[in-house]
């Protein structure tokens, strides 16, 4: 395989991450692999539900990083990786396993992707995007009542006592990492065109 081009999209908790990556989709679609952080969620086979559910899944210290740096290596260097898969509904990481084969485009996804040093340096093209406040609670609201089963109740709670302050502590300050920063997420048209020329120039 060609060498691969890394690009990393993070930025805030709903900011827009994921209409970016399907506008990506949609402009490389034979060629791209998406990876995203939020499947390394360590597992807590050791914890109930309810000891689970209170648990701050926005800090560093919530996910494998390790194992995510570690396949994300493997796959740059044209492995194949067993991921694994999270399941938001029992707050836990569950008992299967996807085979991930790469492409010549993986597109790292997550909030705190541009956090760790590590994960940074694997990065060719380090992207944030960029929201307001209120618009990613309004729509991290939508997104875990209707896609993920949570109560209201539940997804302001997590809001006020763990995504706020870490995103204040970690993903905000992560920003000066980032190459490109993108406003306005996927409605950002002039930003997303310009991306895909870039990765296209990269690829070619």
């Amino acid at each position: 395989m060609d060498k691969i081009t890394v690009v990393g999209v993070a930025g805030g908790s709903a900011s827009g991450k994921t209409t970016i990556i399907e506008k990506l989709r949609g402009a490389f679609p034979d060629d791209i692999l998406v990876m995203s952080h939020d499947d390394y969620y360590k597992a807590y086979n050791n914890l109930s539900l309810e000891n689970r559910a209170k648990l701050n899944y926005d800090h560093p210290n919530a996910y494998d990083t390790d194992l995510f740096i570690e396949h994300i290596k493997s796959l740059i260097q044209g492995n194949s990786i067993k991921r694994p898969v999270y399941d938001y509904t029992i707050h836990n990481r569950s008992s299967e396993e996807v085979i991930v084969q790469p492409k010549k485009i993986i597109v790292i996804d997550g909030i705190l992707i541009l956090e760790n040093q590590a994960l940074r340096e694997l990065m060719d093209i380090k992207i944030f995007v960029d929201a307001d406040a209120d618009e990613r609670l309004i729509r991290r609201i939508k997104r875990d009542t209707m896609e993920r089963g949570r109560s209201l109740s539940s997804v302001l709670e997590q809001y006020r006592n763990s995504v706020k302050p870490m995103h204040d502590q970690f993903v905000e300050p992560s920003k000066k990492y980032a190459d490109i920063i993108i406003p306005y997420g996927g409605r950002n048209k002039i930003a997303v065109n310009m991306l895909i020329e870039i990765i296209n120039r990269r690829i070619k």
